[in-house]
């Protein structure tokens, strides 16, 4: 799962969101230094990521796109998810799409102070270009993998990865569909209050 998914998982709570949306910038017991409630987001942010990873229609999902891209489909496939959630995005939240993501960049711009470094930097760009809200487009999920590819240190090949995407797009959407009321089921668990 990607930015957007983790903080539509995080359900109600501000906090909780800031934690689940930082979560891949905070390393090892670094979480221990946040209040309660934003390191718990981070602690379910690691929780959603164990999910996602052991799911077996994820695996179905990265298997397509393994011999390629190898260790990087399960980048492509967590972009591809955001940009089923995000395309789709009436099915599953009461609040429209950009008016969601304006409110996401509010929330964590307001925690400024506990944002790791390299979080901070990225969230400029972020909310600049509006990537929550370009998700929806396949053009928005290209630039972002292509930016994404610029950055890795290996030859990731993620900047042709929309290609596949198109190319196994219903199959993908489909374990998509089937694979969130799993993760909602798993966060609610958690104790996260709900939508």
């Amino acid at each position: 799962m990607n930015f957007l998914a983790h903080a539509y998982l995080s359900g109600n709570s501000t906090k909780l969101l800031v934690g689940n949306f930082i979560g891949d910038f905070v390393k090892g017991k670094q979480y221990r230094n946040l209040e309660e409630e934003v390191a718990q987001g981070v602690l379910l942010h690691r929780a959603i990521d164990d999910f996602t990873d052991q799911h077996p229609v994820v695996g179905q999902s990265k298997a397509k796109l393994r011999e390629k891209y190898r260790h990087y489909a399960g980048v492509i496939v967590d972009m591809a998810y955001d940009h089923f959630l995000a395309s789709n995005w009436s099915r599953y939240h009461w609040q429209g799409l950009l008016e969601y993501t304006k409110k996401v960049y509010a929330i964590i711009e307001n925690h400024n102070p506990i944002l790791p470094g390299r979080m901070e930097t990225m969230l400029h760009y972020m909310k600049q270009d509006n990537w929550l809200y370009q998700y929806a487009t396949l053009e928005g999920i290209d630039q972002a993998l292509t930016g994404m590819s610029r950055r890795t240190k290996f030859d990731s090949k993620m900047d042709e990865a929309v290609i596949d995407i198109e190319n196994h797009y219903q199959d993908l959407k489909e374990e998509f569909e089937t694979f969130l009321p799993d993760a909602v089921k798993f966060v609610k668990e958690q104790g996260v209050a709900w939508h």
